[in-house]
C-alpha cells in the first residue's frame, strides 16, 4: 500500500468513524473528538515547525539555481521570463475564479465551528490597506519575520538573500548555497518522518470534525476537489490561448500537436516521464528549433510548475469560503506572490512535502488558519491528473512562445 493510499484510508475510516459517532450518540461523538483531536493538532504542529527553514532555504536555493539557468544565455533568459508571466497569469487566473467558485456552493455553520477546534482559529488582525501591505514586504527585522511566520517578508528577504549570493566569490557563493541546500534537505527528511504518522494524524483530525459537523466535512472536501478541478481546466484551456496570441500557433495545430505528451501526462502523472513525449511534440510536430526545445523543455520541467499556484491560491480560497472569510484584494495580492515566488523553489519536492512547504507560507500570508490544510492533505492527489495536464499544456506553451520570439530574432 501507498503512502498516499493509507492517508486516504485513514481519511476514510476517521470520516466513517465521526459520522456514526454523530449520527448514533452525538455526546459521546464530542467526547471523542476531545480525546482525539490533540493528535491531529501534534501532527499539524510537527508539519508546521519545518515550514520556515524549508521556505527560506528553498527560495535562497531557487533564486540560484534561476539565475544559473539564465547565464546559459538568451533563450534561457527568455524562457525564465516566459515562466514568470505564466505563473504569475496563473496565479491572477486563480485568485479571480476560484473565490467565485466556492460561493456557488453552501457552506455549513457547524463545519466553521468543527474546523475551529482543528488549530484553525481565526487570526485577530484589522483590516491591512496597500499602503500598509506595501510598507510591510520588506522585513525590518528577518529574524523577527521568521518567528511571527510572516511569510511574506521572509520570502522577500530570501531573494534578496538568494540573488546577493550570486555577486559573490563563486567559492563562497558555492558555500552558502550548498548550505542552504542542506538545511532544505534535512527538513524534507523531517517532514517525511513526520509524514510517516500522516494516517494517524489525518484519521484524528477528520474523526474530530466528522464528530462535530458529520457530513459537512465530506461534502466540503468534495467542493474543494471539484473546485481545483475546475481551475486547472480553466489554466490549462488558457495555455492553448497563450500559444495562439503569444506563440503564434493556431490552435487545432497546436492542440492535435501536444495531444500525444498529454496522454502520456494523464497517464503517468509525471512532467518528467512526459518529457520525451513533449520533445516529440515540439521537434517533429511543431517543427520548433531544435536548440529551443532541447533547452526550454528540459528547463521548463525543473523549474515551471504552472498549476503549482493555483493550487496554493484555490487551498487558500477554499480555508476562506469554510471560514465564512471574504478575501480582499490586497489578501489575494499577496497570496498571488508568494504563490509565484515559493513555486519556483518547491519544484521537484515529492507531492506532499510539497503541499505543506507551500501552502503553509501562503494560507498564512493572506491571513487565514491553516488548521484544515492537514485534511487537505489527504485529498489533494486526487487532481494530480489534471494537474499534470496542466503543466505538461503549459510547458509547450512556453516553448511555443520561446520559439516564436527567437524565430521573429532572426528575420
Amino acid at each position: 500500500m501507498t503512502a498516499t493510499q493509507r492517508i486516504l484510508l485513514g481519511l476514510a475510516l476517521g470520516a466513517a468513524i465521526g459520522i456514526a459517532l454523530a449520527s448514533w450518540t452525538p455526546s459521546a461523538a464530542e467526547r471523542v473528538a476531545d480525546a482525539v483531536q490533540p493528535l491531529g493538532k501534534l501532527w499539524l504542529s510537527a508539519l508546521q515547525m519545518t515550514v520556515v527553514p524549508l521556505v527560506l532555504s528553498l527560495v535562497v536555493v531557487g533564486a540560484n539555481t534561476a539565475t544559473d539557468a539564465a547565464a546559459s544565455g538568451r533563450v534561457a533568459r527568455r524562457a525564465i521570463v516566459v515562466f514568470l508571466l505564466l505563473l504569475a497569469l496563473g496565479a491572477a487566473v486563480a485568485a479571480v475564479a476560484a473565490p467565485g467558485l466556492f460561493t456557488l456552493f453552501p457552506r455549513s455553520d457547524s463545519l466553521t465551528a468543527a474546523l475551529r477546534t482543528t488549530g484553525g482559529h481565526l487570526p485577530v488582525t484589522a483590516p491591512v490597506g496597500w499602503s500598509d501591505w506595501l510598507s510591510g514586504i520588506v522585513p525590518t527585522n528577518a529574524v523577527m519575520a521568521a518567528a511571527q511566520s510572516a511569510m511574506l517578508p521572509l520570502v522577500v528577504f530570501a531573494m534578496f538573500l538568494g540573488f546577493a549570493l550570486t555577486r559573490i566569490a563563486p567559492e563562497r557563493r558555492a558555500l552558502a548555497v550548498e548550505f542552504f541546500r542542506a538545511i532544505a534537505d534535512a527538513m524534507i527528511v523531517v517532514v517525511r518522518w513526520v509524514l510517516l504518522v500522516a494516517p494517524l494524524g489525518v484519521f484524528a483530525l477528520i474523526l474530530s470534525v466528522c464528530a462535530r459537523a458529520g457530513l459537512h466535512m465530506l461534502g466540503a472536501l468534495g467542493v474543494y476537489v471539484l473546485v481545483e478541478c475546475i481551475v486547472y481546466l480553466i489554466v490549462t484551456v488558457l495555455m492553448l490561448v497563450v500559444a495562439r496570441v503569444w506563440g503564434h500557433e493556431p490552435f487545432t495545430r497546436f492542440a492535435s500537436a501536444i495531444a500525444p505528451a498529454q496522454v502520456v501526462a494523464a497517464s503517468t502523472q509525471s512532467s518528467l516521464a512526459s518529457l520525451p513525449a513533449m520533445i516529440d511534440s515540439a521537434d517533429r510536430r511543431l517543427a520548433y528549433p531544435t536548440a529551443v526545445t532541447s533547452l526550454v523543455l528540459p528547463m521548463a520541467v525543473s523549474l515551471f510548475r504552472l498549476t503549482s499556484p493555483v493550487q496554493y491560491i484555490v487551498s487558500a480560497s477554499f480555508i476562506a469560503w469554510a471560514f465564512g472569510i471574504e478575501l480582499g484584494i490586497v489578501q489575494l495580492a499577496a497570496g498571488a506572490v508568494l504563490a509565484v515566488v515559493v513555486s519556483l523553489g518547491s519544484v521537484g519536492l515529492p507531492g506532499q512535502v510539497t503541499f505543506i512547504a507551500t501552502n503553509v507560507p501562503v494560507a498564512q500570508a493572506m491571513g487565514l488558519p491553516i488548521g484544515p490544510l492537514g485534511i487537505m492533505l489527504a485529498v489533494d492527489t486526487l487532481p494530480d491528473t489534471l494537474a499534470t495536464l496542466g503543466n505538461v499544456t503549459a510547458d509547450l506553451a512556453a516553448t511555443s512562445v520561446v520559439a516564436a520570439q527567437s524565430l521573429k530574432d532572426k528575420a
